[in-house]
């Protein structure tokens, strides 16, 4: 496989864009090489500069559920251009789509519209102080709620503790406001709650992470915060940036029947377009300017082009049920038949599972929160990751990353994935 022209352009990308990339993980620094550089994409496959196509396992971090560059979001997108690209003033698709979120997803009432999913959750975390009064929040160990300054925080020295900045620009002054839990522990949130007795204002998570790679909640862990939250009078946050309408039609939050206060969306709602939300409980959302004092605004904010693309996108999963038994299916498939090669292979590392969403740890541990994600051999995960690639499989570049599963991964490609994963197991060891 030639990567020449990839390898040229991150060569010169690294004069002009620090690190040569736009976002971290895009560097390849976690699995080894250079990145591959992509041209274009379609249906189940990405290509790169050198004409290389690859199975992508990836879809754009989740929103491409229908695959990618599908007829009828590029055509949505090209009809809404034709109109203009951003007006800096309110649409009637704006109030469409809000009225579709708010039908689709249980816990939302009213919403919000931003770009990104950091805003949403910077955003979200803002009300909920503005809400409540209170200064302080929870997050969990090894959740991704983007780059904001409060979410950039490390654990500290047991569940109590303060955390310290986990990046440097990251103040003490704002790391003191954010307490650390390992997810999937209830008695470690009584425990922080206990120490800051009604000084927390909001407990912010991913009901289903997937930035340690795929992890899943026990049974009764999301009820139990859930408990905790109306017992403290804390506004409960699900970040299902990339889980809502993934997972189900309503979210992590419909499929595990545990309503938020606050959700935070991206990525699906944009279909594929750079775009965010916040929403929640009508009484919260009130307090957002210009309804409440809460100052949040964007200008390109409801964008046109991206309000376009995803009030497609979620007409059309609000209306295709079996898209959820599809997607459904698909996973089922990959994960079991990985499961089956490991088998095979007298190998026994972790897979963990749910609808299009799934990760292979190496490790032989269970994997159910940030400590126990880490057990995985990252070097040997960069072996697999390689192996894959040149097998024409696209992963993500990195062991503490789910990977997203679209309805275009029809039977042959899903055994295509299947033999190139026995492959690549097989080359490495």
């Amino acid at each position: 496989m030639q990567i020449t022209q990839s390898k040229s352009l991150f060569e010169k990308a690294k004069n002009y864009i620090p690190g040569g990339v736009n976002s971290p993980v895009r560097a390849f620094r976690a699995v080894g090489g250079d990145p591959i550089f992509i041209k274009r994409a379609d249906g189940a496959f990405i290509y790169d500069e050198d004409g290389n196509a690859y199975i992508e396992m990836i879809n754009s971090w989740g929103p491409m559920i229908l695959g990618h560059n599908h007829p009828m979001i590029r055509e949505a997108v090209i009809k809404a251009m034709e109109n203009g690209t951003s007006f800096g003033a309110p649409t009637a698709r704006e109030v469409e789509i809000a009225e579709l979120i708010v039908s689709m997803v249980p816990s939302v009432e009213k919403v919000r519209m931003v770009n990104s999913g950091t805003e949403a959750t910077m955003s979200a975390i803002r009300v909920a102080r503005g809400y409540t009064g209170r200064d302080k929040f929870i997050k969990m160990e090894g959740h991704y709620h983007g780059h904001g300054d409060s979410f950039l925080i490390s654990a500290g020295s047991g569940a109590i503790t303060m955390g310290n900045p986990d990046s440097p620009g990251v103040t003490k002054g704002t790391a003191k406001d954010t307490l650390l839990a390992p997810y999937n522990n209830l008695e470690a949130i009584e425990q922080l709650v206990a120490a800051n007795k009604n000084e927390i204002a909001a407990l912010i998570l991913e009901p289903v992470p997937g930035n340690m790679g795929l992890t899943l909640p026990k049974e009764g862990y999301l009820q139990g915060l859930r408990e905790i939250c109306n017992r403290e009078g804390i506004v409960l946050i699900f970040d299902e940036v990339m889980t809502g309408f993934r997972l189900a039609k309503g979210g992590a939050q419909e499929l595990f029947g545990v309503t938020p206060d606050m959700t935070t969306l991206g990525k699906i709602i944009g279909g594929g377009m750079p775009v965010g939300a916040y929403g929640g409980k009508k009484e919260i959302m009130e307090f957002v300017s210009p309804a409440g004092p809460v100052y949040q605004a964007g200008t390109l904010s409801g964008n046109p082009i991206a309000m376009a693309a995803g009030l497609t996108m979620l007409n059309y999963l609000n209306e295709h049920p079996e898209v959820y038994v599809q997607l459904n299916d698909i996973g089922e498939k990959i994960a079991s038949g990985i499961r089956s090669g490991l088998a095979d292979l007298g190998l026994n590392y972790t897979v963990n599972h749910l609808g299009s969403m799934y990760s292979l740890f190496f490790t032989e541990k269970e994997v159910f929160d940030f400590a126990s994600a880490k057990y995985a051999d990252t070097a040997l995960f960069g072996k697999y990751f390689q192996a894959m690639l040149k097998r024409g499989i696209y992963l993500a570049p990195s062991q503490f990353e789910s990977l997203f599963l679209s309805t275009a991964l029809k039977e042959d490609l899903i055994q295509n994935i299947l033999e190139a994963n026995m492959e690549a197991l097989k080359e490495i060891h």
